[in-house]
């Protein structure tokens, strides 16, 4: 990825626009609170059809933490010092894990589960095991299962720990976003080296098989050469996988990031940040997966990148391509099929509605024929770098080319910058572009407002 340490600033500032994520297709500001709980069950009920249904993905919502991250854009409660009580809450994601457990065919095995948050080590190292004990009662779990959980390292004790490893989990997931103490202090996360390198060692002598940590930049105080040292101790832990992920500050959706905005690195600068990184991890062995994401080659990720079954949902880049999603608990999404479903996003309208007996749902999105190729074309993108044309032909009965004149039109720009090459057969992201994967698939998203009456989305670097 030679290119991308000679990109001028120029070019950077020309596709640094706002644009979508694309953990799903269509983006999540394209649900519908008219989907519910019906639609839902009806979404179950086909999902287990056929011969072979789909096996299973599970994603666990914790939203409890005991400080703000003034970064943070997830949905979270919470709680101070004094910690709440969460009987009503595991009670509701019993409820719901039970409601759930009686939908589905027992012939579809649990490939994939997640704990996010929040904080799941919020909980107590007896309550992880309950949970985990509940879930295994109630879904069948393949024996290779990837079943990963994240930890805040200065709430987590090798209690913890110990806990997760009994309870099946073989992934660990931890937030670090920086080392530095001015950045840490700004962004109220104080979070010394040293804690969070003995968790990981202590993960790793438990049989953790995989370590991700989460780094930040664009935050405050950042530079090209503090986040350099960061990268320096993050080499020294030595982590499987690695999502560097660009701060995304949006303000009018979460009113508490506006304490960061006086001191965020510039354009240029975050840039450069960015590009640090790149460089670092790059000669350090780990390779770039794109949207953020490093992994050693050896990792499942890098493997399912070469061969093309890297697929992304919810949870980031993912090598269980073909499951459906299931979210259980406040706020969690699912991708089930050609439809997505959201659980209430409010604490207490979530254990309400399972009170009543469920399910959570609040809105949703049932993908149409467009949606279902349109999907398939900016996966292929994203997770790949390169669309086939003859495979999307055969696979949608299209004629590739009419069918997307417009996004080629669109992408004939971004030819000339050197971001992709528009062959007869394919269109591939080059090195460069690989960097620009959101601009990229930005052309082939039909539901890209053209006008945007407010702000949806952070912006693409």
């Amino acid at each position: 990825m030679a290119a991308v340490t000679e990109v001028s600033f120029d070019l950077l500032h020309k596709y640094n626009v706002p644009g979508p994520r694309y953990t799903s297709y269509p983006p999540a500001p394209s649900f519908s609170e008219e989907f519910g709980g019906e639609a839902y069950e009806a979404a179950i009920a086909a999902s287990n059809e056929g011969d072979s249904p789909a096996p299973l993905s599970l994603y666990l919502h914790l939203p409890f933490c005991e400080r703000l991250c003034y970064f943070c854009g997830c949905t979270v409660v919470i709680t101070g010092q004094n910690k709440v009580p969460l009987d009503p809450y595991l009670s509701a994601l019993d409820r719901e894990i039970g409601w759930l457990s009686e939908r589905l065919d027992r012939r579809r095995p649990i490939t994939q589960m997640h704990f996010g948050g929040g904080t799941p080590t919020y909980l107590s190292p007896d309550r992880i095991e309950r949970v985990g004990a509940r879930l295994r009662e109630a879904f069948p779990f393949a024996r290779d299962a990837e079943i990963g959980i994240e930890i805040d390292p200065r709430v987590t004790t090798r209690e913890h720990l110990e806990a997760a490893a009994r309870s099946g989990f073989n992934r660990l997931s931890m937030g670090v976003q920086d080392f530095d103490p001015r950045v840490q202090k700004a962004v109220n996360r104080v979070q010394p080296y040293e804690e969070t390198r003995g968790l990981v060692e202590a993960a790793r002598g438990l049989g953790f098989e995989s370590v991700n940590i989460d780094l930040i930049f664009g935050l405050p105080y950042q530079t090209p050469v503090s986040f350099r040292e960061t990268i320096g101790k993050i080499l020294s832990i030595a982590p499987d996988r690695l999502a560097v992920y660009s701060y995304a500050n949006v303000p009018w959706m979460k009113k508490h990031q506006k304490v960061l905005e006086a001191h965020l690195p510039g354009e240029r600068e975050k840039f450069e940040i960015f590009r640090t990184a790149l460089t670092e991890f790059q000669a350090a062995g780990y390779e770039y997966i794109g949207m953020d994401h490093f992994a050693r080659p050896e990792d499942e990720l890098a493997r399912a990148r070469a061969d093309r079954t890297l697929w992304r949902n919810f949870q980031g880049y993912t090598t269980k391509a073909g499951t459906d999603l299931f979210g259980l608990g406040m706020s969690a999404i699912g991708g089930i099929g050609d439809v997505y479903v959201q659980n209430e996003r409010d604490l207490h309208a979530y254990e309400s509605a399972m009170s009543r007996g469920g399910p959570a749902a609040m809105r949703g999105y049932r993908l149409d024929s467009d949606d279902l190729l349109r999907r398939k074309v900016i996966q292929s993108l994203l997770c790949h770098g390169v669309i086939v044309k003859r495979e999307i032909e055969q696979e949608f009965g299209i004629p590739f080319d009419e069918t997307f004149a417009d996004a080629l039109g669109k992408l004939r720009d971004c030819a000339s910058d050197g971001l992709v090459e528009l062959l007869p057969g394919e269109i591939r992201a080059t090195s460069l572009g690989r960097i620009f994967l959101r601009n990229l698939a930005m052309p082939f998203d039909a539901h890209l407002p053209t006008e945007q009456n407010r702000p949806m989305f952070s912006r693409t670097l």
